[in-house]
């Protein structure tokens, strides 16, 4: 209970407190309170103040007095300072610090700032100490009518539809004023129309402007655009009020209140009688005083002898009847039509106006008379002849007239680029269509050719010309004899019964019989009665090939022939005489064929024609590969052996030529090695460079010099010493020691590599260079001697030919 008390007695005091706005004091009851003290102590307040008021706009030249502060602790002893803090405080406000007088320093404005908030306290000029608690106080802005109305936009827009009520709402203006609205009539607005009289009118109070005059004169084919002044004035619109204005553009939006008008009652036009379906025959335009969808229209053709020959329709860009042709014309048929056109909106306002407001024209369209080119009664002609018919026979007519009412003479044609070979003609007067040429339906069973109709005056002048299709049918004739379907290949096994089926055969035939195919197969009588082999009829134009023995032998006769006559049912009978190649084979118990004779089998087809041609193809592409691969390389640019003389390094030099063989005469020559001394003369010049002349000092270097002989010894030169015919090894030592001892031998560092095989083989050369010739009778008893590895080699070819017969 101790500890509620004092905080609801601390609550009561500090609301009490800040009624009076003594902070100071109340800090200090509060504090004495919490302690828990029974003793209130009131301080009598020290100093005075109240709330002061500014007039706004001060005009003065001397400051403006506001009010005065004044402390029970001044004594007027000079002893006391007045303070002052807060907004605007030594700049705006300032405090006589002597006698606390409170002045304002500039003229200021209800509108940009309406109070300020001040602070004040009272020191001892002498301690500095505070005499009285600082405390707030609020100086007000007192208002004056200084602000005009502004509205809240320079101009307004608005609409309304026209033909609208008296009092119809069009749009709300509204204004402000900066001036207080809680003191006086300085902030009270009221709204007037200065111009716009007598088409619209205002609310004074909330600036909603409507119309003034009924629909009979807001009507907006009359006038479109108004321009209404609205004035706001304050003071409740007392004389001395300020006020501010503002425009507003009122628009009358249209409605659908006229109907369309035609131009004109009657239109006329002309039209070519050759002019196509759609073609467009001309426009007719209507009028709408409105505007936008209001003035969207359609037009019909409601009557006259033209309904099914033109058609109207409604451009949508320009609001026009377009009229177009529906139908061909003819000119010597009719000539001219009458219809009559209605127009009317695609939506209608019954309010303004009825559903059947429209408007009717007359419309007369003349067709003018064009010189047309001949007409064909058909569209196409079909003809039919046999295909045996003779060159000169009739296979049909075309006829064709001129339209015109002048009727000239038509003559026709055969379009030539529809018969290159020439295979029909035409009569140039009548239109009969004949033939030049026979004709094979098995070639070409239908022809399709053109035929031109010319048109010619009276002075033989050619004019207008048309064109028809003539299909020609080709009707067949029994003129092709039956063959075989497909080329059969037929066996028959040695071990078989009499009466076995061993090949099913049917035919075909060019012919296309009305009734379809009829065939008959049997044996030829020819072969009748040594026929190996029998032919059964089916009748279902197929035939089975049959044997008439149980046995046959391959090695007696390995192909037997069938001949078989084919015939057809049409008439006229047309057979042929077809042969089935019958194989002999060995066979397994299920009559699989396992064997048949060679001579048989190498009538079996070989390659066909695009295996033959794909692999010529690809023979060709691998040609061209080789030739343009050597070419590649023969362009290929050797790299010198020595890029340039500053580039010295060691070379090797390899000879690597094998020959060419039996043939080449321009390889090396082996003869050289069995026949050296022959060839010396040659080597000896051959070794000279042409690019280095040896002298004297550098014939052979010291070490090889040769040495000196006694008086009348003559010493041949190093590649002249005797060698041994039959010792290559001597022959190669040789030709090294020259190499070695030859200044101009293949140059510089370069390495001569000459290297000893051994000795013969016991079989000697195998080359063909020294054998005998073919033709003479050979003896292989020598191949006994060349050891055991040939001696399966002297049995086979040294044995006579009586040990094999």
């Amino acid at each position: 209970m101790r500890t509620i008390l004092p905080g609801i007695v601390w609550l009561c005091m500090a609301t009490f407190l800040d009624a009076l706005s003594l902070r100071g004091q109340k800090t200090e009851v509060m504090e004495t309170v919490m302690r828990g003290e029974r003793v209130l102590k009131r301080v009598r307040r020290g100093w005075m103040w109240n709330q002061f008021f500014l007039q706004e706009e001060y005009t003065g030249s001397d400051y403006q007095y506001i009010g005065k502060l004044q402390s029970d602790q001044d004594h007027g002893n000079g002893l006391v300072k007045y303070v002052l803090s807060g907004e605007g405080a030594g700049t705006i406000f300032v405090i006589d610090e002597n006698n606390g007088d409170l002045h304002a320093t500039r003229r200021l404005d209800r509108e940009e700032k309406a109070f300020y908030i001040l602070r004040a306290t009272v020191v001892n000029k002498r301690t500095g100490q505070k005499l009285e608690p600082e405390t707030e106080f609020i100086v007000k802005l007192h208002d004056i009518n200084d602000n005009e109305p502004q509205f809240s936009q320079e101009v307004y827009t608005g609409s309304v539809p026209e033909m609208s009520d008296i009092g119809t709402s069009v749009i709300q203006v509204t204004a402000t004023d900066a001036d207080d609205s809680m003191y006086g009539n300085s902030a009270k607005l009221v709204y007037s129309i200065s111009q716009g009289h007598p088409y619209f009118s205002v609310d004074p109070n909330t600036g909603v402007i409507r119309t003034a005059l009924g629909p009979e004169d807001m009507d907006r084919e009359q006038r479109e655009h108004y321009q209404v002044v609205i004035e706001a004035k304050d003071m409740a619109g007392q004389r001395g009020g300020l006020t501010g204005t503002t425009v507003v553009n009122i628009t009358l939006t249209d409605v659908n209140d006229n109907p369309p008008r035609f131009t004109q009652s009657i239109y006329q036009f002309r039209v070519p009688e050759s002019s196509t379906s759609g073609a467009k025959v001309g426009r007719i335009q209507a009028t709408d005083r409105d505007i936008g969808r209001n003035a969207e229209m359609y037009f019909t053709i409601v009557s006259g002898d033209g309904m099914d020959m033109f058609e109207i329709s409604t451009d949508r860009d320009t609001q026009e009847g377009v009229i177009t042709i529906s139908k061909p014309l003819d000119y010597e048929k009719k000539s001219s039509y009458t219809v009559e056109i209605q127009v009317q909106n695609t939506q209608v306002d019954t309010r303004f106006m009825s559903t059947g407001s429209k408007d009717m024209a007359t419309v007369r369209i003349s067709v003018d008379d064009v010189d047309e080119p001949p007409v064909f009664d058909k569209a196409k002609y079909e003809m039919q002849v046999k295909e045996d018919a003779a060159p000169g026979v009739a296979v049909g007519s075309v006829n064709a007239i001129d339209p015109d009412g002048v009727r000239n003479m038509v003559k026709y044609s055969i379009d030539r680029r529809t018969d290159m070979d020439r295979m029909f003609s035409i009569h140039p007067g009548n239109g009969s269509v004949f033939l030049l040429k026979s004709l094979d339906r098995e070639e070409s069973a239908w022809h399709n050719i053109s035929v031109i109709a010319t048109e010619y005056s009276k002075c033989n002048n050619p004019r207008q010309s048309s064109h028809i299709p003539v299909y020609i049918h080709l009707l067949d004739i029994n003129d092709n004899a039956p063959t075989f379907a497909a080329v059969y290949e037929t066996f028959v096994c040695e071990r078989t019964k009499a009466g076995q089926l061993i090949q099913t055969v049917s035919a075909v035939d060019a012919d296309d019989p009305m009734l379809g195919h009829k065939f008959f197969f049997s044996l030829a009588p020819d072969g009748t009665h040594r026929s190996n082999f029998t032919v059964r009829d089916n009748g279902d134009n197929t035939a089975s090939i049959l044997t008439r023995r149980a046995s046959y032998s391959r090695l007696h006769q390995s192909v037997y022939l069938v001949p078989v006559v084919i015939t057809d049912g049409d008439y006229p009978m047309q057979s042929s005489t077809g042969t089935l190649t019958v194989r002999v084979c060995t066979c397994d118990r299920e009559g699989n064929k396992e064997l048949c004779n060679a001579e048989a089998l190498s009538s079996s087809p070989g390659l066909s024609t695009g295996a033959l041609i794909a692999i010529l193809l690809c023979a060709i592409i691998l040609l061209m590969i080789v030739v343009l691969f050597t070419a590649l390389k023969r362009q290929r640019k050797q790299e010198p052996l020595i890029i340039s003389k500053e580039d010295v390094r060691d070379n090797v030099v390899s000879y690597n030529d094998e020959g060419g063989g039996e043939e080449d005469t321009q390889a090396f020559d082996i003869g050289a090695l069995r026949h050296p001394d022959a060839a010396a003369a040659l080597e000896e010049s051959a070794k000279q460079r042409r690019d280095i002349i040896p002298t004297d000092t550098l014939l052979y270097p010291p070490n090889c010099r040769p040495a000196p002989t006694a008086p009348g010894l003559i010493m041949p030169p190093v590649g002249m010493v005797s060698r041994d015919n039959g010792d290559v090894r001597e022959f190669i030592n040789q030709r090294v020691l020259e190499n070695d001892c030859n200044p101009t031998a293949p140059p510089y560092d370069s390495l001569a590599t000459y290297a000893y095989e051994g000795t013969g083989s016991v079989a000697e050369s195998l080359s063909s260079l020294g054998s005998a010739s073919s033709e003479a009778e050979q003896d292989y008893h020598y191949l006994s001697d060349w050891g055991p590895r040939f001696r399966k080699l002297a049995d086979l070819y040294g044995a006579e030919d009586s040990d094999f017969s």
